[in-house]
């Protein structure tokens, strides 16, 4: 099966339900591999939040992950929906910090993704496909992930009272997720409901976007869409929640009263999984071929101390600041922090400072040297040196207080001699410049 993203840009704007406040948020398309990324285009910079366990900053009644001083909040709803939907690569660009509860169903975000019309990518899906069960416990709750051909789940819904126990078990995949999962509509008991408002939650809440049981009352703006609703709704968190683990599962699924922290729990624990399969079949690769090339697949991001371990560049031409997604063994995207104590503004231009276009070229260029210098063993000691540039374009000026985000991909490595490559950079998800590179591979000590 193929990567999907869509076809064209689509929006939704709503309250949303723990801040209160207004949001609108955008699906964009995007290339192969990209993934989710959330896109927090109200904050400086435009910062981007990959949905991974290792950023779930808060589970209190929703799912919550952070990067640095960006959040974003009560996310499951909407990567619900996109792996509902079978939609692996998209931008969700947000002007708050939390998407619009709407019904409080996954329901608008399925139709805003039909109206954007998911299509095939050129490459392949991958799976993560578990080969033993891997389960999480807390009191009387519990959730287990069992080797399955496929994706499926199995829950029991029941508050503490043992009213409204609800039991269903569904194969997931798009025709099912629209029809039986994605309408149903998140819930609450009546009595949670103050403990919740002096948490600072639901502030947009209202019958119009959730359910409240009130002992054995439901009360709501209109009747209960399916008599399980409440036990569909919770499937619907653990598909959106699962999507942590980074990676498609083939798996059965099977909670017993499962909430936002145990479906994290059991997203942590699988991502452990996936993150020592994919070391041991490094591994493998590495001794087969005993000194080739080697990609460590458990990083997923560099900070600048791992940088400078790789880059032989130092002050004051170290180019980039940290690596902020490792996307794949080919591809990455660095940052680079634009501030007006850069040296070269001193005379580039006094009054005007702008950052040369042949600097941005350059932090394409130790981007990937660092992508390109990872796949070699450390004992190797080489050194990538800038060989050649084609095809170089400015679009737009880089001014201090800029950040600029840097995507660089490996296209062609020869002997492990020669290498090409592609570098875009970008401020506030604009193009300002742009070019193909060329590096000889040399050994350290020559």
């Amino acid at each position: 099966m193929k990567q999907r993203t869509i076809l064209r840009e689509v929006s939704i704007k709503g309250k949303s339900l723990h801040t209160g406040e207004e949001v609108h948020l955008t699906l964009k398309p995007a290339p192969e591999d990209t993934g989710v990324i959330f896109r927090r285009i109200d904050l400086f910079g435009k910062p981007e939040l990959k949905p991974l366990i290792d950023h779930v900053d808060d589970l209190v009644r929703s799912t919550t992950i952070a990067d640095g001083h960006a959040k974003v909040h009560t996310i499951e709803h909407v990567l619900s929906a996109l792996s509902g939907c079978g939609v692996d690569n998209v931008v969700i660009e947000m002007d708050a910090s939390e998407p619009p509860i709407l019904d409080g169903s996954a329901k608008h975000f399925v139709n805003l993704i039909q109206e954007a019309e998911p299509v095939e990518q050129g490459v392949a899906r991958q799976y993560f496909v578990l080969d033993e069960p891997v389960s999480v416990t807390r009191g009387s709750s519990s959730i287990i992930a069992l080797p399955h051909d496929g994706f499926r789940i199995t829950c029991t819904s029941a508050d503490d009272r043992g009213i409204h126990t609800q039991h269903l078990s569904l194969e997931i995949d798009p025709e099912i997720y629209v029809a039986q999962v994605a309408p149903a509509r998140t819930f609450t008991i009546y009595e949670d409901i103050e403990e919740l408002l002096k948490l600072g939650k639901i502030k947009g809440g209202s019958l119009d976007s959730a359910i409240v049981i009130k002992g054995d009352k439901i009360v709501s703006k209109e009747p209960l869409r399916f008599k399980d609703e409440f036990v569909r709704h919770k499937i619907l968190d653990i598909i959106g929640d699962i999507t942590l683990l980074g990676m498609p599962i083939k798996a059965h699924i099977i909670g017993v009263r499962p909430g936002h922290a145990l479906n994290a729990e059991l997203s942590k624990a699988l991502r452990k999984k996936l993150l020592e399969k994919l070391k041991g079949a490094k591994k493998k690769k590495t001794d087969a071929t005993a000194g080739l090339p080697a990609f460590d697949s458990t990083e997923s991001s560099m900070d600048i101390r791992r940088v400078l371990d790789i880059l032989p560049h130092r002050y004051p031409f170290v180019m980039i600041d940290r690596i902020v997604e490792i996307v794949n063994e080919d591809e990455l995207v660095a940052l680079k922090n634009v501030t007006i104590n850069e040296p070269y503004f001193q005379g580039h231009y006094p009054g005007r400072p702008v950052m040369p276009g042949v600097l941005q070229v350059e932090a394409m260029a130790q981007a990937a040297g660092v992508l390109l210098l990872r796949k070699l063993p450390v004992e190797e000691n080489k050194i990538a040196f800038f060989m050649s540039v084609d095809k170089v374009k400015f679009r737009q000026a880089v001014e201090p207080g800029d950040s600029i985000n840097i995507r660089v991909k490996l296209i062609k490595i020869r002997g492990n001699k020669i290498a090409t490559a592609t570098g875009e950079c970008t401020v506030g998800g604009k193009v300002v410049s742009s070019a193909e590179l060329m590096f000889m591979l040399a050994d350290a000590n020559d």
